[in-house]
């Protein structure tokens, strides 16, 4: 069985935590259930278990968000995690803010992100208020203290990674690095589960040629743009704009009843103009009023990107599931751009 064999995953992958021995006397015949903090690396874990009897994959947070910093579990998210035999997080920190759940559940997890190469954070909140929180941070901290130092005053402080803060989080949406994630989560269940590893391998070795095949025709579908700029009022698109050779030229995530001070919105007209930009970037779950402040002041057209942080879970969901919402948005670049 394969709950039998989780203690054999290797420290490297899995991060294990205490499993009480109950847990492990008491085991039932019905399906190994593995779960998934979100719907990207869902989409990866159904197609590795393609054609695998006895598992069971189910995404823990699969709704209309943008933003997963500040989450905090429902019941029915825990409900979820307490069926969990086996975590797959995206990792980088993204699971920050349920760090302490994740730990109570007590069942050997996959980082995902083990080994990906990280970019730093360009992560700005947008929660000033206008000038005069601006000010008051000028106040606060000097002259002599650059701007970025601001941006994560309000990150969740766990001790879960100590590097999450300083770097971005969003690495599924550049395709070669979902492949690494796959590898990684592919290895994890190879261990878990070594009766079906020649299985996961096998479906993992295909998905991978299709994520380079997706990489590559994004990057033709992209390399005529009339510019290679973006504004994005989202801060998880910087692995995808890296990946297909583009220029993030600033990022902003608006929070509730937050507006961009008038300082920001200048520095975006004035980048609007220098670079001649048609079009700016929502998120299709984001805030919109800074964007469509913008809209009304120079006249750029708004068109929304997506971050895949949910979709459907029935039918054939998997590698070209995830392919089709990052051609959908090289298709709205391409849309906006033309």
């Amino acid at each position: 069985m394969l709950k039998k064999l989780l203690p054999l995953v290797l420290a490297l992958v899995l991060t294990l935590t205490a499993c009480g021995p109950s847990s492990q006397e008491a085991i039932e015949d019905t399906d190994f259930h593995l779960v998934t903090t979100t719907y990207p690396v869902y989409l990866l874990a159904k197609e590795v278990t393609r054609d695998v009897e006895g598992i069971t994959v189910t995404c823990m947070i699969n709704q209309g968000i943008g933003c997963l910093h500040d989450y905090t579990l429902s019941i029915h998210d825990m409900k979820i995690l307490d069926r969990a035999d086996l975590l797959a997080l995206s990792g980088a920190g993204l699971e920050d803010s349920m760090a302490d759940a994740i730990a109570a559940a007590g069942c050997p997890q996959i980082d995902c992100s083990a080994g990906v190469a990280l970019l730093e954070s360009t992560h700005e909140h947008d929660h000033d208020h206008g000038e005069e929180a601006e000010e008051a941070d000028d106040h606060d901290h000097g002259e002599a203290e650059p701007e970025e130092d601001h941006h994560h005053e309000d990150a969740a402080e766990t001790d879960y990674d100590a590097h999450d803060h300083e770097h971005d989080n969003h690495i599924w949406m550049d395709p070669l690095r979902a492949g690494q994630m796959m590898a990684n989560l592919t290895e994890g269940l190879a261990q878990a589960d070594p009766a079906n590893a020649e299985t996961y391998r096998a479906n993992a070795q295909a998905a991978q040629v299709l994520l380079t095949q997706g990489q590559e025709e994004v990057t033709r579908m992209l390399a005529d743009l009339s510019c290679r700029e973006l504004i994005t009022f989202h801060d998880g698109f910087a692995y995808f704009a890296e990946s297909f050779g583009l220029t993030i030229l600033r990022s902003m995530e608006e929070e509730a009843g937050s507006e961009a001070s008038a300082h920001d919105v200048v520095e975006i007209l004035e980048e609007i103009e220098h670079h001649q930009l048609p079009a700016i970037f929502t998120e299709v779950n984001g805030g919109t009023a800074t964007a469509e402040m913008i809209r009304r002041e120079c006249g750029v057209a708004i068109y929304p990107l997506d971050m895949m942080m949910s979709g459907p879970t029935e039918g054939e969901v998997g590698i070209r599931t995830y392919l089709d919402r990052i051609i959908q948005n090289a298709e709205t670049i391409q849309e906006a751009y033309s």
